[in-house]
């Protein structure tokens, strides 16, 4: 049976995001990954990717395209990554984010300092048995996980991922690299 994830695709790295899911779908017939700009595109979606990007602007885009209750109330899987991790959190250190409330943490944005203090690091993921590559573009972090928020990796600027439920967030980016591990890990967490 095939699986249908949307990808938000307001600003960021939308298209990253579209090739790994396709990539890691490539088993399940039928599957699909369609991007999600409209309230009608979220129906019958099994997943939703919240990009890394900038999240500011990406919560702006959502309240000017209507989408901040409906993504508020998605009963699907998220799988937020970076400026997406910021989104999903109950609560954020900047005011002009409105975030989701999707996963009970505290995110602090931009945890990495600028730019150019951004980093690749291998990173212990509980779940996979061997590091993960990650990449780090101004990262957030979450500072504190709330209740049902099971932490999967740290870093010594706090945690680095989580899962609560059928959502799973990131401070760094899975989409980019090829390592599928963590988008499967997500699927299989889906039970579809």
């Amino acid at each position: 049976m095939g699986v249908k994830v949307g990808v938000l695709a307001l600003q960021g790295d939308v298209s990253e995001h579209i090739t790994a899911f396709h990539a890691a779908l490539a088993d399940r017939p039928g599957s699909v990954v369609v991007p999600v700009r409209h309230t009608e595109d979220l129906a019958g979606l099994d997943a939703l990717a919240i990009p890394g990007g900038e999240s500011t602007t990406i919560s702006r885009l959502i309240g000017k395209n209507g989408l901040y209750e409906p993504l508020a109330g998605f009963e699907g899987g998220i799988f937020a990554t970076c400026a997406g991790m910021v989104l999903a959190a109950d609560r954020v250190d900047d005011p002009r984010v409105r975030t989701l409330n999707l996963i009970p943490m505290h995110v602090a944005r931009n945890a990495f300092g600028r730019q150019v203090d951004s980093r690749e690091a291998l990173l212990a993921v509980k779940g996979l048995s061997e590091p993960f590559r990650a990449v780090f573009i101004r990262a957030p972090v979450a500072t504190e996980a709330g209740p049902g928020t099971e932490v999967l990796a740290r870093i010594p600027e706090g945690i680095a991922a989580v899962r609560s439920g059928r959502h799973m967030a990131f401070a760094f980016h899975p989409e980019l690299g090829g390592d599928l591990r963590l988008h499967r890990m997500f699927l299989e967490g889906l039970g579809v």
